[in-house]
């Protein structure tokens, strides 16, 4: 996640520590005092769910799936995350509230030290669900919203989609219990985007989580519908200008950008041009920092039956399975020839992202959408929607860390 509050309007968030290594200098309490060393890990707890979404990563159904975790399984492999040190564990799905078992497991991993947060489609959230999630620890709920209601219960394939989830995100917020809206864009939906965030702040939000669509599950199948580079361009600059006319009427909104990491290098360009020099070269220190895109090494999913995927986008391929060896030493056996090249991406990259002067910020960005599109796991993200100016050249900020 690339904060765009934080680089560009110095919001204090939470997870500043987490994402930046600047935990000293929030004056939030924080996920965790240092940056993370063991990933955050998506859990797709079940892989029904009341809707059919047609960019779901997990391609969910709307009947139940053999081989899910028992409760018994699940608390075992909770266990296993606890114990390899795992700071995060997000319950998702399909859709997680569809576990009658959810309260319960929310519970066990907040009292093995887990910080338990959830995705969810909203729908399912009464008030006495979120109250029995926030009382069992829960710590954050993220609640998609995928457009204004023609368009959104058109993307998840029920009427009335919409209308559920603004009242699960309502039943979140009165209980108390930490809420975010998620928009992923595409063709479909891109002329909602500022609905959406209007949206946000009158039901009381404060978080707003802007996906990029990757290609994985269902959203292989509708490729076509991404935007053009061009536009992704746009569509995050105009996310940029909200951000920063929000803040400047004193609404504090924490903007966070999701699964593109040409994201960071147009933050820093974008900062340049706005601010000046030195606010670009802070914006680089923090994403230097953050690290680039996390798949196979700040990230982690685990599907329904056991199997460890690189993200949660990437549910093709498996790592291992955690019911035949524990998560922890799965992840750390780089004799797997996809995890050990991901971890050493930089040797592999190749076209303009094997000399772009961004390569700290970003590390090429998405592999999966690379192999997708070229059938190369080392060839351009085909959404990088920087110039050939922007790409060329040394390191865009003179005297910065990477000197």
């Amino acid at each position: 996640m690339i904060s765009i509050s934080k680089l560009l309007c110095d919001l204090d968030a939470e997870g500043d520590g987490l994402r930046y290594d600047a935990a000293a200098d929030s004056g939030k309490p924080q996920i965790t005092d240092e940056k993370q060393r063991r990933p955050v890990v998506v859990w797709n707890a079940t892989r029904r769910c009341n809707l059919y979404c047609s960019h779901c990563y997990a391609a969910a159904e709307t009947v139940p799936a053999a081989g899910e975790f028992s409760t018994t399984e699940a608390k075992a492999f909770l266990d296993q995350l606890a114990d390899y040190g795992a700071p995060v564990v997000l319950f998702s799905g399909g859709e997680p509230l569809v576990r009658e078992d959810l309260v319960e497991l929310v519970a066990y991993a907040a009292d093995r030290g887990l910080r338990p947060v959830l995705s969810s489609n909203g729908t399912l959230v009464t008030r006495e669900k979120a109250r029995a999630l926030r009382d069992a620890g829960l710590q954050y709920a993220g609640i998609s919203v995928d457009g204004l209601p023609e368009r959104n219960d058109r993307f998840r394939g029920k009427d009335g989609a919409f209308d559920a989830a603004v009242r699960g995100i309502e039943n979140c917020l009165e209980v108390g219990l930490k809420t975010g809206l998620r928009y992923t864009i595409t063709e479909a939906n891109a002329a909602d985007l500022e609905g959406v965030v209007d949206l946000l702040v009158d039901v009381g939000l404060d978080r707003f989580c802007f996906y990029h669509l990757d290609y994985g599950g269902r959203g292989a199948e509708i490729v076509d519908a991404d935007l053009s580079p061009r536009k992704k361009r746009d569509a995050v600059e105009r996310l940029c200008e909200l951000t920063l006319e929000y803040h400047d009427r004193g609404e504090e909104i924490e903007t966070l950008l999701v699964g593109n990491y040409a994201d960071a290098a147009f933050l820093v360009e974008y900062a340049r041009e706005r601010f000046g020099e030195e606010r670009a070269r802070v914006v680089y220190e923090h994403l230097e920092r953050n690290g680039g895109d996390p798949t196979g090494e700040r990230i982690a999913d685990v599907d329904y039956a056991g199997n460890v995927h690189p993200t949660q986008f990437w549910q093709g391929y498996s790592l291992g399975n955690v019911r035949d060896r524990p998560f922890g030493e799965i992840w750390e056996d780089e004799s797997n020839h996809l995890l050990r090249a991901l971890r050493n991406r930089e040797d592999h990259l190749t076209g303009k992202c094997a000399s772009c002067r961004y390569q700290s910020i970003c590390r090429g960005a998405s592999r999966l959408r690379a192999l997708a599109t070229t059938g190369e796991l080392f060839a351009p993200d085909p959404q990088c929607y920087l110039s050939d100016e922007e790409v060329r050249g040394e390191n865009p900020i003179v005297g910065s860390a990477a000197d």
